[in-house]
């Protein structure tokens, strides 16, 4: 059985990530002759169809990392506020309740608004913290300081890179070492 070819990492030509990509996304990028330059430690090779005439198999071989050449639809991709979802929440606080510094399954984990909207917080990433059900229910529509319950990490924006790191799954390593040069240092130490 093979393995699935793991999504590659998009750069734009000066090295800034933009996206992942399938592999067949990739090759296309290849066959259009728009790949400026390539990275990483993984290749894979990719095996095509059968020339019907010549009875040859097409084949091409596509790095992990690839910075393509053109214009990016995609225009100040670091500067863009990344999308908020629970799911990318609880990865960037690793799973742990912000108040009780317990690890908690996806499905036992609450978004919870630091300053609650009643009091007109935002829902955005700077305001919003992953929380267990009894903490989030502890706290109910008051601040961390009127609950008594004060926060273990501060809640950050993530730039693109960490958000990409948060979007996929199946990151290599190559890929991620690449991606790790361009967090922030959020000082996102737990509280002992």
């Amino acid at each position: 059985m093979t393995h699935p070819i793991p999504k590659i990492l998009r750069l734009d030509i000066g090295g800034q990530p933009l996206s992942w990509l399938s592999w067949q996304q990739a090759v296309v990028y290849y066959c259009l002759g728009k790949i400026a330059w390539t990275a990483g430690d993984n290749v894979f090779d990719i095996q095509g169809g059968t020339n019907r005439i010549t009875g040859m198999t097409s084949s091409m071989q596509v790095n992990s990392i690839i910075a393509t050449k053109g214009r990016n639809r995609r225009k100040h991709a670091r500067s863009k506020i990344p999308p908020l979802c629970n799911e990318s929440l609880f990865l960037r606080d690793q799973q742990l309740c912000i108040y009780c510094g317990s690890e908690f399954p996806t499905g036992l984990l609450t978004r919870d608004h630091v300053m609650p909207l009643s009091r007109g917080g935002k829902d955005c990433w700077s305001n919003v913290v992953a929380a267990c059900t009894a903490c989030n229910t502890r706290k109910g529509g008051r601040t961390p300081e009127q609950a008594g319950m004060p926060l273990l990490a501060i809640p950050f924006v993530p730039n693109h890179a960490e958000y990409l790191v948060l979007s996929n799954r199946r990151i290599l390593a190559d890929q991620m070492a690449f991606l790790k040069a361009q967090f922030h240092n959020h000082g996102r130490m737990l509280k002992q």
